[in-house]
Order: C-alpha cells, then structure tokens, then sequence
C-alpha cells in the first residue's frame, strides 16, 4: 500500500529540514543489504551525530528544492539511501568504512554544502580528521606550551634545592 498525502508531506517536510540543515549530503545505492546490515549502518552514523534515510525519489527531488543541495537533485535514481551529517565529513567517513566491508552498498556522491562532490572527494573527505579529532588536537596544542613552562619554572627550584644540600652535606 502507497503512502497517503499526508504521510507523503511529513516525509517532505523531514527530508527539506535535514537538506537544510546539514552541511554533508551521502547519496549511496544500498540494493542487496540486508535489515541487519542497514541496521547497523544506521546505528554507526547515529553514533557519529548522522543519520541515514531510504526515502522514495521523486519526494527527495521535491524537498531538496531551495536549498544548497538542489544541484545534486538529479543523482536521485535507483535504490537511493540519503547520508546526512552536520559535521562536515562524519556521513562520509561512515559510509565510506561501511562500504569497504560491505560492497552491497555503493556510493554515489553526494555534496558539501552547494559543493558537487563525486565517489574519489567523498572516499578523500572520509579520511579527512572529524571535527572532534581537530578539536582535541587543538587543545592538546594549546596545552604544550604552557606545561612546558610549568616543567621549565620547577627546574630551577630543583636545581637549588640540590645545589644547597650539596653544600649541606659537603660542611658536615
């Protein structure tokens, strides 16, 4: 049985807001997985701050108009599962691991924001550090220098303390 109207704009509405939304659009063909293994892809970009949608075609070309991705509206052709992320390449680092283990699901391309991206840029954004990564990097750079600082105070103290009872034990 079809989807009703109703049901056909909800699921509109849900695909416009995350088309909106996100800067990082997956487009894969996802013919020959199983429900476990769709499953699992699901649960893997969930934990990434992503999400996956099996959506009918002719919906997502009508919800991605207006926004950034609408160049990317005709690659909507065939079984299509729809990547979606935030971050700028978690989808992608998803779905390109996923894809090396499970050949079934194959990926198209996609975009960053109004940026057309085909298979070769989306496998080189997945292999790009996620936002987090960067992040922690970051702070551990920020950190260095002032622990070294911290390590270079001491060392002084140390080395008179050592210096006097040097001396200490020399006049005994």
């Amino acid at each position: 049985m079809g989807m009703s109207r109703a049901q056909k704009e909800t699921e509109i509405q849900v695909l416009n807001e995350r088309f909106a939304n996100d800067e990082l659009v997956v487009l894969t063909h996802y013919s020959g997985l199983t429900v476990e293994e769709m499953e699992t892809l699901r649960a893997d970009l969930r934990a990434e701050g992503a999400s996956f949608k099996v959506t009918k075609n002719s919906l997502a070309k009508i919800a991605i108009k207006g926004t950034k991705f609408e160049a990317i509206s005709d690659m909507f052709a065939g079984p299509t599962g729809v990547a979606t992320s935030q971050d700028a390449v978690a989808a992608a680092k998803v779905a390109h691991k996923f894809s090396k283990k499970h050949n079934k699901l194959v990926i198209l391309g996609g975009a960053l924001g109004e940026k057309i991206l085909d298979t070769k840029e989306i496998e080189a954004l997945a292999k790009l550090p996620s936002l987090d990564e960067v992040r922690s990097k970051l702070v551990g750079l920020l950190q260095a220098p002032a622990m070294k600082l911290a390590g270079l105070m001491q060392a002084p103290a140390r080395e008179l303390i050592g210096v006097t009872k040097a001396y200490g034990e020399k006049g005994e």
